[in-house]
């Protein structure tokens, strides 16, 4: 995440404070020594989500964990809400892009995988999990978590857009719905069931995905 020394913009104070022409707190993209301290804070909300839930997120000991004054924070993300909301898009900023195996079901096996691994990730899950539950109650927090599925889902849909192209599935197939209906029985097994998160648990999703996508079940 590390970026690249810069100018600080002018829209920005010079220590790292947004100006009076900035947008909603968790929509500042900086530059330079902001950039920079943007990482400090986020890696740090990160931490104590995963410790503490959103409930425990605190901007004076975000900012504490982070090693950067108080006032920068509170000026730039005004409320937890606010840092979750650039936190999450961040996290969708540096999310891996999606696998081309060349078939449907290895594209859809690998997305599969790929989330059975964040959600059973010692700092990713219990993270996602805070989110989630803290977006029950959070309209604007519920919000930012939209927008990133938003952004990963689109990442993915490629692949069926590809498998359309290739005869795999039909014309009509919504790729959104398909990738969505892949990663909706995981997040099940982390938040309602408690069931295992492993390999198998992803690859059985996957094939349910694929087998639905075939007969059809997502043409629009």
């Amino acid at each position: 995440m590390a970026s690249v020394p810069a100018p600080v913009p002018a829209s920005e104070g010079a220590d790292g404070s947004p100006g009076a022409d900035c947008g909603e707190p968790g929509t500042v993209r900086p530059g330079g020594r902001t950039a920079r301290v943007r990482e400090a804070v986020l890696r740090a909300a990160g931490d104590a989500l995963a410790e503490h839930g959103f409930g425990g997120l605190d901007l004076a000991e975000v900012a504490r964990r982070a090693e950067v004054g108080k006032t920068t924070v509170y000026r730039r993300w005004s409320t937890p809400a606010g840092l979750v909301a650039d936190l999450l898009a961040d996290m969708a900023e540096q999310s891996l892009p999606r696998t081309d195996t060349g078939s449907l079901a290895g594209d859809l096996r690998a997305n599969a995988r790929l989330v059975v691994r964040t959600l059973t990730d010692p700092r990713q899950g219990p993270l996602f999990a805070a989110v989630i539950a803290a977006a029950a109650g959070d309209p604007k927090t519920a919000e930012a978590l939209h927008r990133f599925y938003a952004v990963r889902i689109g990442e993915w849909s490629g692949c069926v857009e590809a498998a359309v192209a290739r005869g795999e599935v039909s014309e009509g197939t919504d790729p959104r719905e398909v990738v969505a209906a892949v990663s909706a029985p995981l997040y099940y097994r982390l938040l309602a069931s408690g069931a295992p998160l492993d390999e198998a648990a992803a690859d059985r999703a996957a094939g349910a995905a694929v087998a639905a996508a075939r007969a059809g079940v997502f043409v629009r």
